[in-house]
């Protein structure tokens, strides 16, 4: 995006009033993605992630409302909780614990979602829905704990693989170029959603490790550790709404999407703004 016409970036906390000129625009279009993802980020975070998915929800809401644009919430997965249903179709209500470690982020979510359809509902506001699944990539935070990029950065040092649980958890992966297609698509239709945005394609987090050992020619064992709190045992998203309204489906295979995200690590590892290291962190 850097150096194309009109772009500009402004840092700024979404749960604040915009800066006078986002406000009103003119956009076509509002995308809302601000939020902590990683268990181990809004663990941390807790008030600012229920913050972000209230007050922050809001302030987007109201741009695309005074601007007349279409409003897009990234939403999640995590929404269906530790789900009974498989595979997942938005259709499901979840199985959510209201109160537990990770609820800050999956009732921050339900209440997003909630918002935007009573912003739709009450004042007209287009608004679409994405319930994006695990998404990985290039640029991934190291330090955030999640399980593509630590089984990266471990594989790459040759360091012990470290798997919460017994590692036959499944979880759905996909790469970030289908993701941000899958976003594209959803604000081009007229589809509301809520849609579910992510790979059906099923893998336990013990293949995930065994597949990144092995693209990256690394000697790591893999390190059994006790399992985290209400990790879900399956993540699996039905997508025949995304392929039928959206036309949309994920195009780039696992090995594909693994082996370019070991070669940006690889590419980081002599830098000296490149990733922080971490050895042991949450999974999603």
């Amino acid at each position: 995006m850097v150096g194309r016409p009109g772009y500009r970036f402004v840092r700024h906390d979404m749960v604040d009033q915009l800066p006078a000129p986002l406000r009103f625009g003119p956009f076509d279009a509002v995308f809302h993605l601000a939020s902590p993802a990683s268990p181990r980020d809004y663990q941390r975070h807790q008030t600012a992630t229920l913050r972000v998915g209230a007050s922050g929800t809001a302030v987007a809401l109201d741009v695309a409302e005074r601007c007349e644009a279409r409003m897009i919430l990234a939403s999640t997965s995590e929404v269906y909780g530790d789900p009974q249903q498989h595979p997942q179709h938005e259709s499901y209500w979840g199985n959510v614990n209201p109160i537990g470690p990770r609820s800050s982020y999956d009732e921050a979510k339900r209440y997003a979602e909630a918002l935007a359809f009573a912003y739709q509902r009450e004042r007209g506001v287009d608004v679409a829905v994405a319930r994006i699944f695990n998404t990985y990539g290039p640029h991934m935070r190291i330090e955030d704990g999640r399980a593509v990029p630590t089984f990266c950065w471990q594989a790459l040092h040759n360091e012990p693989i470290t798997v919460f649980g017994p590692g036959t958890q499944t979880r759905s992966l996909c790469y970030v170029d289908d993701t941000i297609a899958g976003l594209i698509a959803l604000a081009t239709s007229s589809c509301p959603g809520p849609v579910n945005i992510g790979n059906p394609e099923e893998l336990t987090v013990l293949q995930i490790a065994e597949l990144i050992r092995g693209l990256a020619d690394s000697s790591s064992p893999i390190e059994l550790l006790p399992a985290s709190v209400e990790d879900p045992r399956r993540r699996c998203p039905d997508i025949s709404q995304a392929r039928s309204a959206l036309g949309w489906r994920p195009k780039v295979e696992h090995v594909e999407g693994l082996s370019a995200t070991l070669a940006w690590f690889r590419e980081c590892m002599g830098r000296e703004d490149g990733p922080v290291k971490t050895r042991r962190g949450e999974h999603l």
